[in-house]
């Protein structure tokens, strides 16, 4: 009995290894943390479209009150939009010079990077005082509680990038550039990217669209 099972055992083994299956253990961690982030990025996405379409779907229902043509300024708006770009081209430029080890350059485009956020930010705020300072705010109209809900869950997610940068520009400062260390910083610099291609997104549809005649 023992001796016939050994064989079965052996095929088994090699066909394991065979087809992939041989393998034991979790994955490792380069591999676990990008699959789950991108899964993360990816909910993230579709969260984002559904607050589209519920926009697209009532960008015209004002109830009689203010219409996107008449609230939005378009060019404090371009502003906004190209100070968040240049954030992400600086972001790229700091993860450029992170892989090289250059500790000063990293740090100096990753304060960059924060102060054109805090700008972008600064100014969606400054729009949203002044609107519901003119009696528009979000309980106006379904137009308006749509585009609060849109534009100000990307400002959410933006205030959690500029938390998360402070993070990762302390963990450098402390820890240099170690393996997990550059893990962290390529999710960041990922989800920094994904915002600008939500807001480009934004601008086109409420901003430039939204406000033709």
């Amino acid at each position: 009995m023992s001796t016939s099972e050994a064989p079965a055992v052996g095929l088994t083994h090699v066909g394991s290894e065979d087809t992939g299956l041989g393998h034991r253990g979790p994955e490792s961690k380069s591999i676990v943390v990008p699959y789950g982030f991108w899964l993360f990025v990816l909910s993230d996405m579709v969260l984002f479209s559904a607050l589209f379409a519920t926009y697209a779907s009532l960008a015209h229902a004002t109830d009689g009150g203010p219409t996107s043509g008449q609230l939005f300024d378009r060019n404090l708006v371009a502003i906004e939009t190209m100070a968040l770009l240049l954030s992400s081209f600086t972001c790229g430029l700091a993860m450029i010079v992170a892989k090289r080890g250059n500790m000063f350059w990293t740090q100096l485009w990753l304060v960059v990077t924060g102060l054109l956020g805090a700008v972008f930010l600064s100014i969606e705020l400054y729009e949203f005082a002044h609107m519901i300072g003119e009696g528009a705010g979000p309980q106006r109209s379904a137009f308006l509680s749509s585009f609060f809900t849109l534009v100000g869950c990307h400002g959410a997610h933006v205030t959690a990038g500029l938390l998360w940068l402070g993070t990762m520009m302390a963990q450098i400062g402390t820890k240099g550039f170690k393996e997990h260390i550059m893990r962290r910083l390529l999710c960041y610099s990922v989800f920094w990217h994904a915002l600008d291609i939500i807001w480009v997104a934004i601008f086109t549809i409420v901003y430039l669209i939204g406000t033709l005649p």
